[in-house]
């Protein structure tokens, strides 16, 4: 399986390195792993929805 850093994700999809990290750390990405203190994410993850953010659906 090929992976990815945490920054290389972070351009891929449009948000801070930093977010990235705390995605991984709250297991939200599947999976991931750690090494040392880099943050190992396979290259076919998708971004995971912002559960922060209200998403309305209008039928």
């Amino acid at each position: 399986m090929e992976y990815m850093s945490a920054p290389q994700a972070a351009e891929k999809w449009g948000i801070s390195e930093r977010r990235v990290q705390i995605l991984c750390a709250e297991g939200r990405i599947p999976g991931v792993s750690k090494l040392g203190y880099m943050w190992l994410i396979p290259k076919d993850a998708e971004k995971p929805a912002d559960a922060r953010r209200k998403e309305f659906k209008h039928e």
